[in-house]
């Protein structure tokens, strides 16, 4: 099963988002996590709601660093911001790597509800691209499979 692993600084929000979206996505057949390269130690609570929103649950997930993979077969590594596409070591096995950066959630200001809405666009612009990325991927597996 490849591991497809998902890089963000903190990995508090964004590669979240990311991880949850994908796995729904994707199903059994991959193996998706995410971790950071400076872990904020915390899951944000705003990127849970959100996702609760649309009906994924990623309450039970927690902020890892990177170096947990380092000896994990990693096929794919996909960052989502700026600085972990600078501090992306490569992994054992990893064939291929992209990067999507995305505004950073946690930054938002305001009310709760205003912060609440960049939390929401920020899913909803990760859902579109992880969404295509996945189709692309089951796509490709079923090509494979009938070959």
């Amino acid at each position: 099963m490849p591991t497809i692993l998902i890089l963000c600084t903190g990995n508090s929000c964004r590669s979240h988002l990311a991880e949850g979206i994908l796995r729904q996505a994707l199903g059994t057949g991959f193996n998706v996590a995410s971790a950071g390269s400076k872990p904020a130690g915390y899951v944000h609570p705003l990127a849970i709601k959100a996702m609760a929103e649309i009906g994924i649950d990623i309450s039970a997930h927690r902020s890892k660093h990177l170096d947990e993979f380092l000896n994990q077969d990693v096929e794919t590594v996909i960052t989502v911001c700026g600085n972990a596409d600078q501090a992306c070591p490569m992994f054992p096995g990893q064939v291929n790597r992209h990067h999507w950066g995305f505004d950073d959630p946690a930054h938002a200001t305001g009310t709760e509800e205003e912060q609440l809405a960049v939390f929401r666009r920020v899913r909803d612009e990760i859902r579109r691209v992880f969404e295509a990325y996945a189709s692309g991927r089951l796509d490709e597996q079923k090509r494979a499979q009938t070959a």
